[in-house]
């Protein structure tokens, strides 16, 4: 079985109310890390992203759901029909939705699985390298995707925030789910974040803070002290869960892909 260890840190920034959940751990179908970044008025954002997570951890937890992408996807959106569910239609103000970002990991098998949907993100780091990291459900990656605006741009853009997928909106979702179980490797790393913890750093910064690491922990508190020392007046909540596949300062040979094509990164 691989040595798997797990640290996340959430903080409220500079906004008067922390709207980010997360939660991780280990059940009988193998370890699992889930985060969300909530929105909506009268704190609904808060209320999105704490439904959400609860119900995902409890069917991650729940023994007869097998470790597989399409019960991965499943479960996501059950937790979309969830929010729905409880959402106050007669005030367009008071309505709530949340990204979502999942890791499921089964140790004996040396597999992970993840999805996400909306903009909070999924990077994995193999072999002291950023290899791969999801695409966010956003204008403005689509944007950068056209051929519209560049990476660079997309940072300052006045849409950056504004999303095209989250749960809880009206309709389906699609949940962006590896189309397979993806084969573990020592010293594999991953990290999920909101985009108030993202924003600050680009993949040479995230590669370089982990390098810097002895722990989950340490890599997690060597970002979270940088993006406090930036002073940012708007900070948003910024959250994220640290996932260690034995120690990541041990060199992994570099293989094939193994995830879906990867597409022009916003940062």
């Amino acid at each position: 079985m691989m040595r798997i260890r797990m640290a996340s840190c959430s903080e409220q920034g500079a906004r008067q109310h922390n709207e980010d959940d997360l939660r991780h751990g280990v059940a009988r179908n193998g370890f699992y890390a889930v985060l969300a970044d909530g929105a909506g008025g009268h704190r609904r954002g808060a209320e999105a992203a704490q439904r959400a997570v609860a119900r995902i951890e409890a069917m991650l937890r729940d023994d007869a759901m097998a470790f597989s992408p399409a019960n991965l996807t499943q479960i996501v959106r059950l937790a979309h029909s969830e929010l729905q569910h409880h959402q106050d239609s007669d005030f367009a103000d008071a309505r709530m939705h949340c990204t979502i970002v999942v890791l499921w990991i089964d140790p004996d098998a040396g597999h992970a699985l993840w999805t996400h949907v909306g903009d909070s993100r999924l990077y994995r780091l193999r072999h002291g390298q950023n290899d791969f990291v999801t695409t966010d459900d956003s204008v403005v990656q689509r944007m950068v995707q056209a051929g519209l605006i560049t990476p660079d741009q997309s940072h300052q853009h006045p849409q950056k925030n504004q999303l095209v997928a989250a749960l809880g909106m009206e309709g389906e979702v699609e949940p962006h789910t590896v189309v397979r179980a993806v084969e573990l490797r020592e010293g594999d790393a991953f990290l999920l974040c909101s985009d108030g913890w993202w924003e600050t750093f680009d993949g040479v910064a995230i590669v370089a803070s982990l390098a810097r690491a002895l722990s989950p922990q340490d890599w997690l508190a060597d970002m979270r002290g940088q993006i406090a020392a930036r002073g940012k007046p708007r900070q948003d909540n910024y959250s994220a869960i640290a996932v260690w596949v034995g120690d990541p300062g041990e060199v992994t040979r570099p293989g094939a892909d193994d995830t879906r094509p990867r597409q022009a990164l916003l940062s």
